[in-house]
């Protein structure tokens, strides 16, 4: 059973940055992509950004393009969220995530880091 382990969240004033981490541990960590979701308070989990292990091709949801960026090291097993310029609105606990193919669900989950931004 693969688990999820993440780190670096904290509280931040408007305008600063924080890199969030994500290690993967278990036997054969071979998933086809990586992501990050989070969920601000009263809300439901919501999609942040996505990877590719094998290409790295990345996608995101518009309201943090040009300040999130993910990345991973395969030789870590380790995906991050490289999060700039952060606003009040990315306040959330924020929780990394994989599947294993294309046409699986996202399953398994970390235990979440809280990022809280003041303004």
């Amino acid at each position: 059973q693969v688990q999820l382990v993440e780190s670096g969240g904290g509280l931040v004033q408007a305008g600063a940055s924080l890199r969030l981490s994500c290690a993967a541990s278990g036997p054969t960590f071979r998933p086809y992509s990586m992501a990050w979701f989070r969920q601000a308070p009263g809300k439901e989990r919501a999609f942040v950004a996505t990877i590719v292990w094998s290409t790295g091709n990345t996608a995101y949801v518009d309201s943090v393009k040009g300040r999130f960026t993910i990345s991973r090291d395969s030789a870590k097993n380790t995906v991050y969220l490289q999060m700039n310029n952060l606003k009040p609105e990315d306040t959330a606990l924020y929780y990394c995530t994989y599947r294993v193919t294309l046409s699986t669900s996202y399953d398994n989950w970390g235990q979440g880091t809280q990022v809280t931004v003041s303004s």
